[in-house]
């Protein structure tokens, strides 16, 4: 495996703490008790005034089970069953709704302006109802060492490289302190990309393109396969927001077979 990691001297404590900061702000304004969150309150003219939780577990129709974490500039949401945090670009819709959408403009769930939500999947594209199931905690960028973040990157080379059969070397340059799990993240997500498409018979003919992974630091995410390398942009001052989806590294790949 190919690996070269520079770290520029930084400290990762202030991105953490600024991190903390913008997770605090937001939830001084939401209810100040679980049952508020869940079932509303009354103004003294006795109206009920839904509330909708900036962070809370809730259940679909379909018994899926997830955290959404609206304290940050996007939405983030996690599947209990699924290591991948989805980044959601939320959009104004009709009635005061609001869509949030994936990295690939994909609707992934609909909040009414009351607070109900709608989840849409492959499995219900027109939607399930979902339900508040509980409390969860928001999403924070935790801290990672440069040297665990070698160990992530010859993890994922490793994962990348059974699914392809070959040697798939992922790389990361100019990593500055305090992006290291932004880019541990994404090499995890092309990981679960490669292993994803070389499942299927159309998508192994992808994976053979795949001649290595290389992964830097911008300005926004971005992703694309250029001349056999699959290249990541990352941005770490996005957050956990600041990387492609898996789904979006699958779509990358493909558009450029």
């Amino acid at each position: 495996m190919s690996l070269r990691v520079r770290v520029q001297p930084a400290v990762s404590a202030l991105l953490l703490a600024a991190a903390c900061a913008c997770l605090a702000t937001p939830c001084a304004a939401g209810p100040d008790t679980l049952r508020e969150a869940l079932f509303g309150s009354k103004s003294e003219d006795g109206r009920e005034h839904r509330h909708d939780p900036v962070v809370a577990r809730y259940t679909a129709e379909t018994g899926a089970t997830f955290i959404l974490d609206r304290t940050q500039r996007r939405a983030l949401l996690k599947y209990d069953r699924s290591g991948e945090i989805w980044a959601l670009q939320a959009a104004p819709a009709p009635r005061g709704d609001t869509i949030f959408k994936n990295d690939i403009g994909q609707p992934v769930l609909r909040a009414t302006r009351l607070g109900g939500l709608t989840l849409f999947t492959r499995d219900a594209p027109t939607g399930v109802p979902v339900a508040v199931a509980g409390e969860a905690p928001a999403f924070v960028v935790p801290a990672m060492t440069p040297q665990a973040l070698v160990q992530h990157l010859a993890r994922a080379s490793g994962r990348a490289s059974k699914a392809a059969k070959r040697l798939v070397p992922f790389r990361a340059s100019d990593v500055p302190a305090g992006a290291e799990f932004v880019v541990a993240d994404a090499a995890n997500l092309a990981a679960e990309a490669i292993t994803r498409l070389a499942a299927s018979n159309s998508g192994r003919r992808l994976v053979d393109e795949i001649k290595g992974v290389r992964i830097t630091v911008g300005r926004r995410p971005d992703v694309r396969l250029d001349d056999g390398l699959l290249r990541i942009v990352v941005a770490p001052k996005d957050g956990v927001a600041g990387r492609p989806s898996s789904l979006r590294i699958v779509h990358a790949v493909a558009s450029a077979g």
